[in-house]
């Protein structure tokens, strides 16, 4: 089980509104809420990933634009994908030790910072080659995940960490499906009411994301904490004091040697990183299969997207309820179920050919993939309290890795159909789940076994060890 030793708790900081632990994290979840730390920490963490998602797929949308400008093939296309998401996973492994080096806030908003003038370089590229260094570059700004589930994983509780990181990922991540709508509307506009003519229309647009980018960067600088007791410059707990005094590649070998992170990066590949690859194959599917025309197909794309608003959440919910009630094997078998569901799920999209079967299929695959992705992250906070940083860096990567295999086995050339291909990788998902089985905590159990001795004892020696 998860539970500690009983304790009166310590008085609340006397700048938070809201009840907290021994270590002084919050213990309470109230999402309307912008109390500082903890909730402004919160909503500064969701809105600059929601930047960084809105920038990296602000392209795919546009791409029946961007393709006859161009000149682009199925396979540049396809390359420009893959690009994308091998970008964001040297970032995101580089991420983690830097949150556990400078701290979440410091390294968001230089990522941020970094990469905005990047997508703003998309109005400027010309030829196919160009295309795709352009969507590797902007990859690089999703290893702001990493940064926020750290952040929420600082600043929050273990009893409600699973519901914080859920929500702070979900509502992040619907800036993949906002930009789906957002970007066609614009170019839209463009060309209605300003008489820009399509193929400098789709550049001009370019502006809004790389703008969002940099304001959300600097609201994190300027009004980010840290920590629950300050910023990392500044706090001298334990914790902190150690992080200083062990280098970067002692930090990362401490996380890399723990095998539960990498099963949990297996996961996250096949939950978060299908959940990517939809995100940039799905407005071109239903263009490309249905006849819709761009903007009802960033519509429906847009729609899986969004669900992030309830489901990412949801299994964050699900995984905080599970580990209350059933310990560490509860967050492990709800893991197993709900992505199971996904890939079957998944698999049955592929074998619609009805339009509106095809979305009502995608929008249950979507609550379910996006779920999945919010109980893995219910997992990874107890893998390693020294190494959070690189844990989670690590299952990130693993969600971009993901992608990558998936976009170049699926969606690169590849000799079957994209009908065909959605199908295979819901039966990808469901073989690469069950590896969860092999996860076990010594002072918890797994899925399939109880703890080995009493956790009460085991748990501070265990993170020490960690």
């Amino acid at each position: 089980m998860e539970s500690q030793r009983t304790k009166p708790p310590p008085p609340p900081l006397p700048f938070s509104l809201l009840p907290v632990d021994e270590n002084q994290k919050a213990t309470e979840f109230r999402v309307f809420s912008i109390s500082k730390p903890h909730m402004l920490a919160f909503h500064l963490a969701w809105l600059s990933l929601f930047s960084c998602f809105f920038s990296t797929f602000s392209i795919p949308p546009l791409l029946p634009i961007i393709r006859d400008d161009l000149k682009l093939t199925d396979a540049d296309i396809g390359h420009a994908g893959i690009a994308s998401f091998v970008g964001s996973i040297f970032s995101r492994l580089a991420m983690g030790p830097a949150c556990d080096l400078f701290g979440p806030r410091i390294a968001s908003a230089t990522l941020s910072l970094l990469t905005a003038p990047i997508i703003l370089a998309t109005s400027l590229v010309s030829s196919p080659q160009s295309f795709i260094l352009i969507r590797f570059l902007i990859g690089f700004s999703l290893a702001n995940f990493v940064a926020n589930q750290f952040w929420m994983s600082s600043m929050f509780s273990t009893n409600v960490v699973g519901l914080a990181n859920g929500v702070a990922a979900g509502w992040a991540n619907m800036g993949a499906g906002v930009t789906q709508l957002v970007m066609p509307f614009l170019y839209n506009i463009l060309i209605k009411y300003f008489n820009i003519v399509p193929f400098t229309a789709w550049r001009v647009i370019f502006i809004v994301p790389a703008t969002f980018q940099v304001i959300t960067a600097i609201t994190v600088l300027v009004y980010g904490q840290d920590l629950p007791t300050g910023n990392y410059k500044k706090v001298r707990t334990q914790y902190t004091k150690q992080t200083q005094k062990e280098n970067l590649l002692g930090i990362l070998f401490r996380g890399l040697r723990n095998y539960r992170g990498w099963i949990l990066a297996l996961t996250y590949g096949y939950c978060f990183g299908v959940e990517l690859t939809t995100d940039n194959v799905i407005a071109q599917y239903f263009y490309d299969r249905f006849h819709v025309d761009l903007q009802l197909a960033g519509t429906i794309a847009a729609s899986f997207g969004m669900a992030n608003l309830f489901s990412r959440p949801i299994g964050g919910v699900i995984s905080d309820k599970m580990g209350k009630r059933f310990g560490m094997r509860g967050r492990l078998w709800g893991l197993w179920v709900v992505q199971t569901v996904a890939g079957l799920l998944c698999v049955l999209l592929g074998r619609i050919n009805s339009l509106w079967g095809s979305i009502v299929v995608m929008c249950g695959f979507s609550v379910f993939v996006q779920a999945a992705s919010g109980l893995t992250f219910g997992v990874v906070p107890f893998v390693s309290q020294r190494s959070l940083g690189v844990i989670a860096g690590m299952t990130g990567s693993g969600g971009t890795v993901g992608a990558v295999v998936t976009q170049l086995l699926l969606f690169s050339g590849s000799k079957f159909s994209k009908q065909t291909s959605i199908s295979l990788m819901g039966t990808m998902m469901i073989v690469c789940t069950l590896p969860i089985t092999l996860i076990y905590f010594p002072q918890w159990g797994g899925m399939l076994c109880g703890p080995s001795f009493d956790p009460e004892k085991a748990n501070e020696d265990y993170h020490l060890l960690e």
